[in-house]
């Protein structure tokens, strides 16, 4: 079998390669070892994740907030089972519209695991006899998968992964968490929501520490008043499990200890990339010390012909990266001239409040001697936000002290994961602040909010 391009891995990178490839005129097919299509994000990460956070957050506000509204609620109760089941259901529908997809724009796909015999051929092992595939280009968008630490012992029953955090049978009633992620704040949410008393372990001194600073300390006051109890700045020194509990044993700096009982605990440290059995060797495809694949400005990788993607190579591990990835490579197949500007790049951790940022970290620009100014606004003073009684959080508006221009925009409130595209639309087209402040914006809504804090940035809010 020839094809012009074939993508080892479906997930949001892989299959988003391909239909591109495939609209752009190209022989196009797609490699997934698993029989559903969609990998990680669709299976067992952004999706049934998402879905569960919702479920979750519909029961908590059921529980305790409800009531200021006027609305009663006897007997309230979760339906775990039903719940799963919803979150399943999910995903399998989204995993069959990926495979709808590959149907619609005429996409081959092969069922099995694919390894470089050279750069321009593969060797397929599926249930049948292996098959060869020679062609002209691939894009290798294989993922990643949870790290753990070396001492811990991953018996996925006791001592699991956010894999198995999103199939458990039942809800704990006590839950250890070692990372306080964006894994870590997501899942910590849905069980502390369903009754869980959850404890986060983290070695850094914040939540989400890779996030703006700010942003950390906000949701850790807010995950806090659902009982999250957070030990921060601990290191991780053993973890014990037998049938029926798990034990977690950390210090502090200071030589402090801490020992934690628990029914689970939920390794949560990062995702590491895989590229496991793909024989990169023979393609010459070289890795970094981190285990990622090495790639140019034009995500080609050390071999010609031979691209990488997404959660492999150096970057935030993000679905949408991935996807804007597989579309820059196609496109540049193509001989197009594609652009890919990586500060552009929204992230969203999903818990309630929600977080979004986009651009630099007020960290960052200290950092590089960067002379800024900031504005924020509360959320507290949104109307919208006060009929909701989602009072928690800010959005904070970063711009450079001497041209005005948004550098970065992030923010801790309801919906921000919707609001932060209005920030990646004005970053993209190199807007000032005073843009965004001279933008109307509907009243009353959440996203009024950017305009205020906009605003805040030369002492101007309206309303705080």
């Amino acid at each position: 079998m020839k094809y012009d391009v074939t993508v080892i891995g479906s997930g949001p990178g892989g299959y988003v390669a391909a239909i591109r490839c495939a609209q752009l005129g190209m022989k196009t097919a797609l490699i997934e070892k698993y029989s559903g299509l969609g990998g990680t994000c669709l299976n067992v990460g952004c999706i049934p994740s998402k879905a569960l956070l919702d479920s979750s957050e519909r029961f908590y506000d059921a529980k305790h907030k409800f009531g200021m509204h006027g609305i009663g609620l006897d007997n309230l109760r979760v339906d775990f089972g039903e719940m799963v089941a919803h979150k399943a259901d999910v995903v399998q529908k989204t995993v069959d519209g990926v495979a709808y997809l590959m149907k619609k724009n005429k996409v081959d796909v092969m069922q099995g695991v694919a390894s470089f015999i050279n750069p321009s051929k593969l060797l397929v092992k599926g249930e049948g006899t292996p098959v060869e595939v020679d062609t002209a280009k691939v894009i290798i968008a294989t993922g990643s998968k949870p790290s753990s630490l070396p001492f811990i012992q991953l018996d996925k029953k006791r001592v699991i992964t956010s894999t198995e955090a999103l199939s458990l049978k039942e809800i704990p009633k006590s839950l250890i968490i070692i990372g306080a992620g964006v894994i870590g704040a997501e899942l910590g949410s849905v069980y502390a929501r369903l009754g869980s008393q959850v404890d986060v372990v983290e070695f850094a001194d914040a939540v989400i520490p890779s996030m703006d600073r700010t942003m950390g300390k906000e949701l850790q006051r807010a995950l806090s008043k659902t009982g999250i109890k957070f030990h921060l700045q601990h290191k991780v020194r053993s973890v014990v499990a037998d049938a029926d509990r798990v034990l977690v044993q950390a210090e502090n700096a200071a030589g402090g200890q801490l020992e934690l009982e628990g029914d689970i605990c939920l390794v949560a440290v990062g995702r590491q990339p895989y590229t496991s059995g793909l024989n990169l060797e023979a393609a010459g495809v070289a890795l970094d010390d981190k285990g990622r694949i090495v790639v140019d400005g034009n995500l080609e990788t050390t071999a010609k012909g031979v691209y990488a993607i997404g959660d492999v190579i150096p970057g935030p591990m993000l679905a949408h990266k991935a996807s804007e990835e597989g579309v820059f490579v196609a496109e540049l197949l193509a001989g197009q001239k594609p652009q890919l500007n990586p500060l552009l790049i929204p992230n969203v951790v999903y818990t309630w409040p929600e977080v979004a940022s986009v651009g630099y970290t007020e960290e960052e620009l200290k950092a590089a001697g960067r002379a800024y100014k900031s504005g924020s606004f509360p959320f507290r003073a949104n109307a919208r936000a006060r009929m909701n009684n989602d009072l928690e959080g800010l959005i904070k508006v970063l711009a450079d002290k001497d041209t005005d221009e948004v550098l970065g925009v992030h923010m801790i409130g309801p919906r921000v994961g919707d609001i932060i595209g209005e920030a990646v639309t004005a970053m993209a087209f190199r807007a000032a602040a005073e843009d965004i402040a001279r933008l109307s914006h509907a009243h009353p809504t959440f996203y009024e909010s950017v305009k205020e804090a906009s605003l805040a940035v030369d002492n101007r809010a309206m309303h705080a």
